[in-house]
């Protein structure tokens, strides 16, 4: 009787290490994260977009704002470049904040604090934007390098959730060296272009209805508006005393007040068709 007490509580002594080895072998295999939803690697993919937009953004603003700063590099082009810096900056913002405003919530809590904190940057340095004139140009280094990711960014807040971190992994527009101009920009039209109505006359412009051939520089005057009109290696800038816009696409549509506007009919290397008429 006393071996076989023995031998019982030897036997439940064995049984209870076991199941502690087996437990403790189960608590230290970590827990596998499934993957994450195809709408959160887009909403991480188009995070990162965003924060390479707003990179380069500060970059060229950077750059911009230094020539229009020295005036021993660009003397009397100082008011070209801060026109020209305000007729493009803010439409780089502006689109920044249209990609920001359509992102739907990643639903993940910390992310979408933080895209709703450079939504808010972004439209306070729009809104700056949209009153600067080209004489205050030059203070406006702020506005613009103000632009970078709140804190925690995008890629901190990776190393705390592990879906967040394999979206992040699967968002192709996150790895390093992503190039967002490749993806982005679509060939230029090396055709030839299409014969425009009223050939290189810019004379037919004047009442603000023609059709001309543009292939380098020329000034017209077409209802009034004088505008300077320049085209080369796949798009066209119009220049007026007051703007400066850059147009890249055929069809695409640059309007002077309620006076002009142009239209690029076509376009490619060499030059482009630009149709004026009447808003």
């Amino acid at each position: 009787m006393a071996a076989g007490l023995v031998l019982a509580v030897g036997g439940c002594g064995g049984g209870t290490d076991e199941k502690a080895d087996a437990s403790g072998r189960a608590s230290a295999e970590p827990t596998p994260t499934r993957p994450p939803s195809k709408e959160l690697v887009k909403w991480v993919g188009d995070m990162c977009v965003q924060t390479s937009a707003l990179k380069d953004l500060r970059a060229e603003s950077a750059a911009d704002l230094k020539q229009i700063r020295n005036p021993d590099e660009v003397g009397s082009d100082a008011q070209f470049f801060a026109v020209s810096y305000l007729s493009r900056t803010p439409l780089a913002v502006d689109d920044v904040e249209s990609a920001l405003t359509e992102l739907d919530p990643s639903g993940v809590s910390a992310a979408d604090r933080l895209r709703n904190a450079l939504l808010k940057k972004v439209k306070g340095v729009a809104d700056h934007l949209d009153e600067v004139s080209p004489i205050d140009a030059v203070d406006d280094a702020e506005g613009v390098q103000s632009l970078t990711p709140p804190q925690p960014d995008l890629l901190a807040l990776t190393k705390k959730d592990p879906q967040l971190a394999a979206a992040y992994q699967r968002a192709e527009q996150c790895a390093p060296g992503w190039n967002p101009d490749e993806e982005a920009a679509s060939p230029t039209p090396t055709g030839p272009l299409p014969k425009a109505a009223d050939g290189r006359n810019t004379d037919a412009c004047s009442d603000g209805k023609c059709e001309i051939l543009v292939t380098s520089a020329v000034d017209i005057t077409a209802n009034g508006v004088s505008v300077h009109v320049t085209a080369g290696d796949g798009s066209v800038t119009f220049q007026t005393p007051s703007a400066i816009m850059n147009l890249g696409g055929q069809g695409s549509e640059a309007r002077f007040g309620d006076d002009l506007k142009a239209t690029v009919v076509a376009l490619n290397e060499d030059g482009a068709v630009v149709k004026f008429t009447i808003p």
